[in-house]
C-alpha cells in the first residue's frame, strides 16, 4: 500500500523544466528514501503546481513527515516559480491538500498501475457531497469496468484534486471511452453542482481536467 500526500501551489507557466531540474538534482544528491519517501510526481495544470509524494508508510504512523533532506534549499531555488495557493496560507503545511475520500478494492493491487491526476474547482464545503457521489459509484461496477485500483480525493481552498489509480492496460484501453459508459455520465452529472473545471472557458471534455506530469522520481532501493 502506497501512502500519498498532495501539495498544491501556484506555478509560473512554462517553468516546469526549471522546477523539475531542481528536484532532479536533489533527488540524486540526497536520499529521500531514508525519510520513507519512495516516489514523487510533479504535475502542472494551467497555473497550478501539484506535487504528489509517495511513502512506504503512513507518516502519521512512521513520524517521517519531511519530504526531502534539502527542503529549505529546494524551497529557495523554486521560490521564484512556485508560490502558495491558499488565501489563508501562513506556513508550508497550509499547502498540503486535505484528503476527504479514499477507496480501494479488496485484495492486493496489481503490480503495473498508472496514476492519473484530475484537477477542478470545488464548491466550498461540498466535500461530503462529492464523497457521497463517489461512494455510491464505487459501490457499483464502474471501478471494476475501468480497472480502478485506488481513488483519493483532496481539496485545498477551492481546488479539487482526484488521484485515480488504474491497471495500466485498463487505463490505456478506456482513456477516451469514459463517455460511453452511462454510469460514468451519471457521476459527472451528480458532481455538477459541486465540481467545475479549473478553467471553464477552455474546458472541452474530461481530458482537459487531467494534469500533466513534468517530473517523476522513484526510489531504486
Amino acid at each position: 500500500m502506497v501512502f500519498r500526500n498532495v501539495i498544491v501551489c501556484h506555478m509560473v507557466p512554462g517553468s516546469e523544466q526549471i522546477v523539475g531540474g531542481v528536484f532532479g538534482h536533489y533527488d540524486q544528491a540526497t536520499r529521500p528514501q531514508d525519510l520513507g519517501v519512495i516516489g514523487r510526481y510533479l504535475l502542472s495544470h494551467h497555473d497550478l503546481y501539484i506535487h504528489v509524494i509517495e511513502r512506504e508508510q503512513d507518516p502519521r504512523i512512521s513520524g517521517q513527515t519531511r519530504g526531502l533532506p534539502a527542503f529549505q534549499k529546494i524551497a529557495e531555488e523554486i521560490g521564484p516559480y512556485v508560490t502558495p495557493y491558499p488565501r489563508y496560507w501562513k506556513n508550508p503545511s497550509d499547502s498540503v491538500a486535505k484528503e476527504f475520500y479514499h477507496w480501494a478494492p479488496e485484495g492486493e493491487p496489481p503490480a503495473d498501475t498508472t496514476l492519473t491526476v484530475i484537477v477542478g474547482r470545488i464548491k466550498p464545503g461540498a466535500e461530503p457531497d462529492v464523497a457521497r457521489v463517489f461512494a455510491e459509484s464505487d459501490a457499483g461496477s464502474l471501478p471494476t469496468d475501468l480497472g480502478v485500483t485506488g481513488r483519493w480525493l483532496y481539496s485545498i481552498d477551492d481546488v479539487y484534486v482526484h488521484l485515480l489509480e488504474q491497471e495500466t492496460s485498463a487505463a490505456e484501453a478506456t482513456r477516451d471511452q469514459h463517455g460511453d459508459k452511462p454510469a460514468f455520465g451519471k457521476v459527472m452529472q451528480d458532481l455538477g453542482p459541486y465540481i467545475e473545471p479549473y478553467r471553464p472557458e477552455t474546458w472541452q471534455g474530461p481530458q482537459d481536467s487531467v494534469a500533466t506530469v513534468f517530473y517523476r522520481w522513484q526510489a531504486q532501493d
